[in-house]
């Protein structure tokens, strides 16, 4: 009789189909896959982080039905009484930014937020709420919305199995959003300010361990220098570079970044004072680049001081041969220049710049500039 009765509770336990959970790790409910997609803008990070729920079958089912609804709905569970689509699967659909952004033109600050969307037939609207550790739209609070947007959604030819977020049209500053799935997509644009956000970074960071190093004020100057922007601040950056305590140093890179941001401010007689003081303290790669800068603003003669004050600290060499042979050339002198060039041609490292050499050789010998 005991052993009748075991057996029947045996039987029920394996018959039960809820059991306990636990704190386990396993897969997603409901056959759907979860997902995580990054893109970096500048040096912002974009993070979305969802759940892919498949069509299974369900071709022309999706959208409009209980699966993707149409408007608001109660969906008969939690607190929300109208609720948009969960734009995924199980958890919140969360898009997380390291930076603030403009959403199709509308400001929204750093932060993680839940992603919903109130389906249309092609009107769509988005809402990035600042919740976002619910489960779906369940409990779906409009009061907690940090921002709406309106798009319309457009037809793809071929089928999405697994909805999916995509990083589209990316450009330096921007990129498209992308949500598909079956044989929609419903995409938006995000633009961040990048100089600005670097810009801020960089201030930032220079109050920290970055800041011990004279390299670091140098790299925030001349990132103002390449984008011309805030060329008074590059300034403060480049002075640091030199001055500052501890840190400052004076060398050829410090006094000629400084150098290049008064020639932007056309300070154009201040930055020729402090090139002079730099010459001498460059080193041989240093003048040879510097003297080709010269050379790409066509200020052949300047270009020849250089390449000639880098010569006479390295003789003969071939940086030094190819910098006069460059030179000479932008100030029409080819017979001077093609002395230094043959000079350099037997003391190339390498085939590439052998042949480079060589063919200069055949310019200058043709009576055409190599520069």
């Amino acid at each position: 009789m005991k052993k009748t009765i075991l057996l029947a509770i045996a039987l029920l336990v394996a018959s039960t189909t809820t059991f306990a959970q636990g704190d386990l790790t396993a897969a997603p409910d409901g056959g759907n896959k979860k997902a995580s997609v990054s893109e970096q803008i500048g040096i912002s990070k974009i993070t979305i982080e969802y759940g892919r729920p498949g069509v299974k079958g369900r071709e022309g089912k999706i959208w409009g039905t209980p699966i993707a609804h149409y408007g608001l709905a109660d969906l008969g569970f939690g607190t929300s009484k109208a609720a948009p689509w969960r734009a995924g699967a199980n958890e919140n659909t969360t898009i997380s930014f390291s930076s603030p952004v403009k959403i199709e033109g509308k400001d929204l600050p750093a932060g993680t937020y839940g992603f919903h969307i109130i389906l249309g037939e092609t009107n769509n609207t988005l809402i990035f709420s600042k919740a976002n550790n619910s489960w779906g739209s369940f409990y779906y609070d409009p009061s907690q919305d940090a921002l709406r947007v309106d798009v319309k959604s457009q037809t793809l030819d071929k089928s999405v199995e697994w909805l999916k977020y995509e990083f589209l049209d990316q450009t330096d500053n921007s990129a498209t959003i992308a949500l598909m799935w079956e044989k929609r997509m419903i995409s938006f644009n995000v633009v961040l300010d990048v100089q600005q956000i670097q810009l801020a970074s960089f201030r930032n960071e220079l109050h920290t361990k970055p800041g011990f190093k004279w390299e670091s004020f140098v790299q925030a100057a001349n990132y103002c220098l390449q984008n011309n922007i805030a060329l008074e601040q590059a300034l403060a950056w480049a002075d640091e570079a030199i001055t500052a305590r501890f840190v400052g140093q004076k060398n050829f890179q410090t006094l000629s970044t400084k150098a290049a941001v008064l020639a932007k401010l056309n300070r154009q007689a201040e930055a020729k004072l402090l090139m002079d003081e730099a010459v001498p303290l460059g080193n041989m790669i240093e003048l040879h680049q510097y003297g080709r800068r010269l050379l790409s603003m066509k200020q052949a003669q300047d270009a020849l001081i250089v390449f000639k004050a880098n010569y006479d600290k390295h003789p003969n060499v071939f940086t030094t041969n190819v910098g006069l042979g460059r030179a000479y050339s932008a100030n029409g002198d080819y017979k001077k220049a093609l002395e230094y060039m043959k000079a350099a041609l037997s003391q190339a490292p390498d085939d590439l710049n052998k042949n480079s050499v060589a063919n200069m050789i055949k310019k200058l010998e043709e009576g055409k500039d190599v520069n």
